[in-house]
């Protein structure tokens, strides 16, 4: 019982992680699409992407933490 419920804090630590890595990919992603030319839909784009991953992450360990 004990090791079952760490197994999912485990999964639920590892999805909050990947959110954070999503997060800060955009970050940076975010600063080098600011610095060159490029269009204003590729940048809305590539954020949409990135936001669905990083919540999609969220989401995922928030939803393993209450089922």
């Amino acid at each position: 019982m004990l090791y079952e419920h760490f197994q999912l804090l485990e999964k639920i630590g590892l999805d909050l992680v990947f959110a954070a890595i999503f997060f800060f990919i955009g970050m940076a992603i975010k600063d080098v699409l600011r610095e060159g030319n490029v269009p204003v839909f590729g940048r809305r784009i590539v954020w949409f992407v990135l936001t669905l991953g990083c919540v999609g992450f969220i989401v995922k360990g928030v939803i393993q933490l209450v089922w």
